[in-house]
């Protein structure tokens, strides 16, 4: 066996006829240049060049060598020129998972935008409210809000600061009024459900005696911001939605013990798939962009 950086350095000297302009080409010192002919021959047994005054001259076995030496070479820059054509060129399906509320409002021009960037891929979007398992191949890219992911082989970014807190419509304010404590929250009517956040949402309700406040319930994300819109009475939103709705009004601040984050997540196995790779920094940058718009 033989290391390839010594097969080029072969190359380079034979083509050259001296270490000092092989190592010019190859951009290393003329003593690593000797030094890797000297493995090079060790390591095959063979004595492939001539050690002249005038510099280096292939012996006949060093003439006969160069054949498969160049097929070698000519190989090697084949397989680079194909790999980085498959890498600008990446092309195949992505599953990406992100809650349906976060499915509706930022990603469509985002994924439009990637569309018409990189028409050879193609987007499968899982708008499930539940944390879909990418160790298991459930999805390449997840979007997630949360204080910290959960999951095995996880890499990735957190994008923005995404707290849930409560917001009200314009409308509703102007009729009856922004609750700005906690102590005000009862003379309020609150929407209640939104799904995979409604465990912790309700748990917020009971521990300031506001669950019999809850005049309506839906089973997604999406439905509380519908509800919320229409004027019908206060919910919690991720701010990173809410926040960008002109509509709404944020009622009050969130505690900074409550603070989640916006995620954006591969496994580790895919990291440097090609295809997976492009989304993922395309809609790194294109949601850090929302960001500082805020």
């Amino acid at each position: 066996m033989y290391d390839w950086n010594d097969l080029k350095a072969f190359l380079a000297v034979a083509e050259t006829g001296s270490t000092l302009s092989a190592a010019q080409t190859l951009r290393v010192s003329q003593t690593t240049v000797a030094r890797r002919v000297a493995a090079l021959e060790q390591a095959t047994g063979l004595n492939l060049f001539e050690r002249r005054q005038a510099g280096y001259a292939l012996t006949p076995v060093g003439e006969a060598m160069m054949a498969s030496a160049v097929a070698v070479r000519d190989a090697a820059d084949r397989f680079g020129e194909a790999a980085g054509a498959r890498s600008r060129d990446a092309g195949g399906t992505v599953s990406l998972t992100a809650m349906e509320i976060f499915a509706v409002t930022i990603l469509p021009p985002i994924l439009r935008d990637l569309r018409a960037a990189h028409p050879g891929i193609h987007i499968h979007l899982d708008t499930a409210d539940e944390p879909r398992d990418l160790a298991a191949g459930a999805a390449d890219i997840a979007i997630r809000s949360s204080k910290q992911p959960a999951g095995a082989g996880l890499v990735g970014r957190r994008i923005a600061d995404n707290p849930w807190t409560l917001y009200c419509s314009r409308d509703y304010a102007d009729r009856h009024g922004i609750p700005h404590s906690r102590a005000e929250l009862a003379a309020h009517p609150f929407i209640g459900g939104g799904g995979g956040v409604w465990e912790p949402y309700q748990a917020w309700l009971r521990q300031y005696g506001l669950e019999t406040s809850v005049v309506m319930q839906y089973d997604s994300g999406t439905g509380l911001l519908a509800g919320v819109r229409s004027g019908m009475g206060l919910t919690i939103l991720p701010a990173f939605i809410a926040d960008r709705e002109p509509d709404l009004i944020r009622c009050i601040p969130p505690k900074s013990e409550d603070t989640t984050g916006l995620w954006l997540l591969t496994h580790e196995r895919l990291r440097h798939v090609p295809r997976v790779r492009l989304v993922l920094d395309f809609i790194a940058a294109e949601l850090t962009k929302l960001a500082r718009e805020k």
